[in-house]
């Protein structure tokens, strides 16, 4: 591919076809339909790994929105009510007003993007094996991308600018790092036992840790069908037995549903790090999606970030004499709510804040409009400080009156799940 002649598409290579890669070449497809109908600006190429271990299994991602939203065709259950119930049973109802929480599985998410794909002239998906993204050997801007087809056949690609979305070999260093990681049944019950129209988002209604939290997760399908896990945020994955007794004890002892077929099983983990992850590799070389930064530290929510960042990058490369420039590398959230959830992590990670407690008081004290603005990125300061008046306030200002001092350290051993594989990748 060429990337450096005037007039001609911009050549650009995106690696992995999970959410952010497949969600930033879906933007760039709809930025050419939108802004030149017929014609093209971009040259898209997709590269996801072929079958075997680097590929992950169908997955679930879910995320607000007030719809129809650009993946309406994907989405498979959606709810208007949701519950957040305390280690008491205290119950909170929270109504999110006009959006609703969808969930998208990941093999409809990919075929209704491919399909866009295949739609236009320019645009395709590979399979194959990046082995290394490198400086163009010629010397002009860009990247030359070496990668192995399914057949272990070497080729390379040449190209402007790489999107990157795998994973890092680590954690980047950070004063503060948790893994919120999870196991779930998709579970066909022998009656009827769930209400379609709400999703338990946290039941702490569970053993807690003795470190970190621990909480339910109920996401009906039907009335006999649900997708239900068992969420831990802490330090340390546990083994499938451990997941598996915590599932058969929330759905006997908590649900109490009685008979039930497990038809399908998720597994994933997501990184909770005040760590600062590398935006980009080289003014060409760009890491998106959970390997940017998407991901929000305090909670693990990452599909809304994933389409700011990807429309941002899209938006981005239409401007005029974007090939003269590095490539946009856009922060998925801001300033102020990273330095907030540093706080809160440290606050969680020390125990001076009740898990439990804290995120049911959040939605019992607060509009609910306001939480989940909040919990994805978008909240004004004024929000924020009316919730920040809700929280515990001196175990809060505790934390962050420490953490100027704390020093950033590796977190060896600890390695997150692609981000194909967390339930947001997941929430």
């Amino acid at each position: 591919m060429r990337s450096d002649k005037e007039g001609e598409p911009l050549a650009l290579v995106i690696i992995g076809g999970g959410a952010a890669g497949l969600s930033l070449a879906d933007w760039l497809v709809r930025y050419d339909r939108e802004e030149l109908g017929p014609g093209s600006r971009f040259d898209v190429t997709v590269i996801e790994a072929p079958e075997g271990p680097l590929r992950p299994a169908a997955r679930t991602w879910c995320f607000w929105d007030d719809g129809p939203g650009a993946y309406e065709e994907a989405v498979t259950a959606q709810w208007s009510r949701l519950r957040i119930t305390g280690p008491d049973g205290e119950r909170v109802e929270a109504v999110p007003g006009p959006s609703r929480y969808r969930m998208v599985r990941s093999t409809s998410f990919e075929e209704l993007v491919r399909a866009r794909l295949a739609a236009h002239p320019r645009a395709r998906v590979l399979r194959a094996t990046v082995r290394r993204v490198q400086a163009r050997p010629d010397g002009r801007p860009g990247v030359r991308v070496h990668a192995d087809d399914p057949a272990g056949l070497p080729f390379v690609l040449d190209a402007r600018y790489a999107f990157d979305s795998r994973p890092p070999a680590g954690l980047p260093p950070a004063r503060t790092v948790l893994l919120q990681h999870f196991r779930g049944w998709f579970v066909r019950t022998d009656r009827p036992r769930f209400d379609t129209g709400s999703a338990d988002l946290m039941d702490f209604r569970v053993p807690q840790p003795a470190h970190g939290l621990a909480f339910g997760y109920v996401l009906p399908l039907a009335p006999d069908r649900a997708l239900v896990e068992y969420t831990e945020f802490s330090r340390h994955l546990l083994t499938v037995p451990a997941y598996e007794r915590a599932l058969r004890a929330y759905t006997g002892e908590v649900l109490g549903l009685g008979g039930f077929a497990v038809e399908d099983v998720e597994q994933g983990a997501i990184p909770m790090t005040d760590g600062r992850f590398a935006r980009r590799t080289s003014p060409a070389h760009v890491h998106i999606g959970t390997a940017g930064g998407a991901t929000r530290p305090a909670t693990g929510y990452t599909f809304a970030a994933v389409q700011r960042q990807g429309r941002a990058i899209a938006a981005a490369l239409s401007r005029p004499g974007t090939p003269h420039r590095p490539a946009p590398a856009p922060a998925p959230h801001r300033r102020r709510a990273l330095a907030m959830d540093a706080v809160l992590l440290r606050a969680l990670d020390t125990g001076r804040v009740d898990g439990p407690r804290f995120f049911t008081d959040l939605f019992r004290r607060t509009p609910t409009e306001q939480v989940l603005r909040f919990l994805d990125g978008t909240s004004t300061p004024l929000e924020e400080l009316r919730i920040g008046l809700r929280c515990p306030v001196g175990p809060m200002l505790r934390s962050a009156a420490e953490l100027p001092f704390l020093p950033r350290r590796a977190a060896p051993g600890i390695r997150p799940a692609h981000p194909a594989n967390s339930r947001e990748d997941h929430r």
